[in-house]
């Protein structure tokens, strides 16, 4: 079982030694979570070529791997707080090694859609709840910075993925490529093993029923079986059900729901991310289509990945400042319009020159987004509900994950220009960051109003009553209204008798 207190007080995160190591843990799993489904892009031509689909059929198999990599975020966030982070990721990294090996044999684009989007997405989701569940145990007052460098992982995997795939591509071909990522995908393992857990394990007791206690058992089953004691057996089916449903909400705590913070952060996100992965995704077909060489297609997602390394950091500094913490959810809202901006003057840029200074602010604009993605959603909901909040958000986010390339890809088929994917998602992002920023500040305003209230409240000499003045104002209002409470002191009466005769 995952780690434990026995009960006492949870000690205070320690903010460095170990957690540092377990940041670099973080770095190489959520960097293989994020950038592996946008490193395969290398791959889609050629495969789509291979397997005559169109540019829709072919999103499908990013889309399902992202997916099902936010999808399934619940039973990741279920299995951590069962087992604990270690165990979680380890076992994620072998089922992606698995995914991807099998993946190297596939003979249809059905086959590639489970082995690459089920299996390996699964392993991928293992992989980033845990890691981002840890770091929040680690650290509180450096969390910003944690956060900031453990997602840092993305853009340098991707950094390194883009040129390894196209090498590995020439050399194997996608089918070898394949199997040697997937050996790769196992270093998710290692990662793994570094997730130390904090506090003393707790011991697995199971319960052992002697003879004694076996009689103790038939006799309270008789008198379960016995008519005097049906009320008490619905009590007990009633009471299960109570523990059942607080075991659910132990894992998942749907209470979340109420949060205003939290709807408005996950109606945004929502939004989001139905244009947030399909640019990454055809970023190198695009280029590829327009005439310009493979190594140079890969290279523009190096490029974008080099300024989303140096973004994240830099991002997680700032973010963390006196000026920006207590306001950090309007510099994540800049941060998703700026990224559909980008998207939206994505058409203009001609020639490789355009889309170099296109992908070093798209960079720019994805790494800002990213550092502060789960950073919001702590500072809203707090440490002690961020596993269920990523949870919930995740299974939430994962609908609008699946649709984003495949309509991206739809409308590169229908009107054959990849402009109209650009600007379908740029508007989408720089909706959702104007909805955000709108939102936040009517909730910021609402915190504030209901802030002061409840100072005044405390402060207010007049707003507390004592036990007398209650008493005082039952007597008055008894007295005020004697004949309608007249019938009830009769019955009272008759009950008193009723109860002495017998």
């Amino acid at each position: 079982p995952a780690p434990g207190n026995d009960g006492r007080a949870p000690s205070p995160p320690p903010d460095g030694g170990w957690g540092w190591v377990v940041v670099l843990g973080a770095f190489v799993s959520i960097g293989f979570a994020y950038a592996f489904p946008k490193g395969l892009a290398i791959f889609f031509k050629e495969i789509q070529d291979f397997f005559g689909t169109s540019y829709s059929e072919i999103a499908w198999v990013s889309s399902i791997m992202l997916a099902t990599t936010y999808g399934a975020g619940p039973i990741s966030s279920i299995l951590v707080n069962r087992y604990g982070s270690r165990p979680v990721v380890m076992f994620g990294g072998l089922l992606c090694g698995i995914g991807m090996v099998s993946a190297a044999f596939c003979t249809t684009i059905l086959q590639l859609y489970i082995c690459v989007g089920f299996i390996t997405g699964f392993g991928l989701a293992l992989n980033l709840q845990p890691s981002v569940i840890i770091i929040g145990k680690y650290f509180l007052k450096k969390r910003p910075i944690a956060n900031g460098l453990a997602m840092a992982g993305s853009p340098v995997m991707l950094c390194t993925l883009a040129p390894l795939n196209q090498f590995l591509f020439d050399n194997f071909g996608w089918r070898g490529s394949f199997l040697i990522l997937g050996g790769i995908l196992l270093h998710c393992c290692v990662a793994g093993a570094l997730f130390r857990p904090i506090g003393a394990a707790t011991a697995s007791v199971k319960p052992q029923v002697t003879g004694k206690g076996k009689d103790a058992l038939q006799e309270k089953a008789m008198e379960v079986s016995s008519p005097t004691s049906v009320q008490m057996k619905n009590e007990m089916e009633e009471e299960g059900e109570r523990d059942c449903c607080e075991k659910i909400n132990q894992y998942l705590d749907f209470s979340l729901f109420k949060h205003r913070g939290f709807l408005i952060y996950l109606i945004g996100n929502v939004l989001m991310f139905l244009g947030f992965f399909a640019p990454i995704v055809f970023l190198a077909p695009y280029a590829k289509h327009i005439g310009i060489d493979e190594y140079s297609a890969a290279f523009l997602l190096s490029i974008l990945a080099i300024v989303d390394m140096i973004a994240r950091p830099a991002t997680g500094i700032i973010a963390n400042s006196k000026w920006v913490r207590p306001r950090i959810q309007y510099f994540f809202s800049f941060a998703i319009a700026f990224n559909g901006t980008c998207h939206l003057l994505c058409p203009l840029a001609s020639g490789y020159t355009g889309l170099v200074v296109y992908s070093t602010f798209y960079g720019l604009a994805f790494g800002m987004v990213c550092a502060m993605l789960f950073e919001t959603l702590m500072d809203l909901v707090g440490a002690a509900r961020f596993t269920s909040a990523v949870g919930l958000v995740t299974i939430a986010e994962c609908c609008t994950i699946l649709l984003g390339p495949p309509i991206g890809g739809t409308l590169i088929d229908t009107f054959g220009d990849y402009k109209y994917m650009f600007i379908k998602c740029g508007a989408v992002m720089v909706l959702a960051g104007t909805f955000l920023f709108i939102m936040n500040y009517y909730n910021y305003r609402l915190l504030a109003k209901e802030e002061k209230e409840r100072k005044s409240k405390e402060g207010d000499p007049n707003s507390v009553r004592t036990e007398n003045e209650s008493k005082k104002d039952w007597n008055r209002e008894t007295a005020q209204n004697g004949p309608e409470l007249e019938p009830l002191r009769e019955k009272q009466d008759a009950l008193k008798k009723e109860v002495n005769g017998t």
